[in-house]
């Protein structure tokens, strides 16, 4: 109307029924007002409404702005953890912003996100088959054993506190393993649980902790924390200096980044391919962690159930416990190796020390030498008082306040390592 013949201002306000000087002001802001609109693409809205925060959504948007131009795909739970990050560097007070934030973030930038080339139909992508005989092939051939790593997830069952209560979010761990195709290297266990603050992890240096832990929704781990740990787990990989290849299978909680250190591959579903970690590294864990739960309670340490700090240290234990071996006999198994064959995992390439503890142990039935005797009555009174041999209870006890001074004042996780020796030298000694 504007470009067309010429009409006054008076004109144009008596037919839009708003007044002159109101015409004045958009005629002389004519262009920028059009950028704006072209810029949001919603030719329904008719204010310019911006958010309380102008200096975050303005972040937020070119940081948008910038992954698209870079073709990396991004979700809603993406877009709320890296507004989180963002309202963090900016000081904000309160850095968590809400799902209603980002969905109308979303309306005001006209933001349509769309799934991942990944993601976007068979027509696009090989098929599964073809992918897994083609493809791959060349795709392993680039890394070597120690640069090929998978990650995924397993539960554990924690202790029930009580008799006959349901099982619950509350009663069980999601552990994320990754580990690489020959066994050198086993990623430090990522535990995630529904208590946010779990009493028994206060005064506790997580920080130099030989394991890590979150609160996750229903204790599983969701599209953030995925995010947060490959970060974490890129990171560690530039430190070194070590350009990887990840398998994954593909999921809603597993978000596909751009990352400087780590190629991201996800499984396609396919007869020939599996998860690694499904072929008898997880179930191995899981066996070892059974053996050392039953331990610990024939040890009688304590009163009730373990803790949640005990369980998260006994799943460390067993991840040490898992053979290099046969994690590298797994990925073969799953056909993730430049050799791989159609060789099979079996019960015998499992540890068979969590298949059945020793009859001397389960003889024992958690009964403890007493050996706090003190002196014999004909002991020359003369001498010094001889040190009586402490109780396999007293030996425990020892170990455990040993275990809370690292857990409190440990500078490294490699600590543990010695420690978790020292434990098992002394159940050896004790079950002998």
């Amino acid at each position: 109307m504007l470009e067309g013949p010429k009409v006054s201002q008076s004109e144009l306000a008596k037919r839009f029924g708003v007044s002159q000087p109101q015409i004045c002001r958009i005629i002389k802001n004519k262009e920028r007002i059009l950028s704006e609109w072209q810029r949001n693409g919603d030719p329904e809205r008719k204010r310019k409404r911006e958010g309380k925060d102008v200096a975050l959504e303005a972040a937020l948007l070119r940081w948008v702005e910038g992954a698209r131009g870079t073709d990396l795909p991004v979700s809603g739970s993406l877009l709320q953890l890296k507004a989180k990050h963002l309202a963090e560097a900016l000081g904000r007070p309160d850095p968590q912003p809400s799902c209603g934030w980002v969905a109308r973030f979303e309306a005001r930038h006209d933001l349509a996100f769309k799934k991942p080339p990944a993601e976007r139909g068979d027509a696009e992508q090989p098929t599964a088959e073809r992918w897994a005989s083609t493809v791959l092939p060349s795709l392993l051939r680039s890394y070597t054993l120690s640069e090929i790593y998978a990650c995924g997830e397993t539960g554990v069952l924690l202790p029930a506190t009580s008799p006959g209560k349901g099982e619950s979010a509350s009663d069980r761990l999601t552990i994320l393993l990754c580990a690489n195709a020959d066994g050198s290297e086993k990623v430090p266990l990522r535990a995630v649980g529904e208590s946010l603050r779990p009493p028994c992890l206060q005064g506790v240096n997580l920080g130099q902790m030989p394991w890590s832990y979150r609160a996750g929704s229903q204790a599983a781990v969701t599209a953030p924390l995925f995010t947060e740990w490959l970060r974490e787990f890129n990171e560690g990989m530039r430190r070194q200096g070590k350009s990887i290849l990840l398998l994954l299978t593909k999921h809603e909680a597993h978000p596909y980044l751009q990352l400087s250190n780590v190629r991201m591959v996800f499984i396609p579903p396919a007869p020939a391919l599996a998860q690694p970690m499904d072929c008898g590294i997880a179930s191995d864990l899981k066996g070892h962690y059974r053996c050392r739960l039953l331990r610990w309670q024939l040890a009688e340490r304590g009163t009730g159930q373990p803790t949640l700090l005990d369980i998260l240290h006994m799943l460390v234990q067993s991840w040490g416990d898992v053979r290099p071996g046969l994690i590298a006999s797994c990925f073969r198994a799953a056909g993730f190796s430049p050799d791989a064959s159609t060789e099979t995992v079996t019960s015998n390439l499992l540890s068979q020390e969590h298949h059945a503890l020793s009859d001397k142990e389960l003889e024992r039935n958690g009964e403890l030498a007493d050996g706090d005797k003190g002196p014999a009555e004909d002991e020359d009174m003369g001498e010094p008082a001889v040190q009586p041999c402490p109780s396999e209870r007293e030996v425990w006890g020892s170990l455990a306040t040993l275990r809370r001074y690292l857990e409190c004042r440990a500078t490294s996780p490699d600590l543990f390592q010695a420690f978790y020796e020292l434990e098992d030298t002394v159940h050896m000694v004790s079950s002998g």
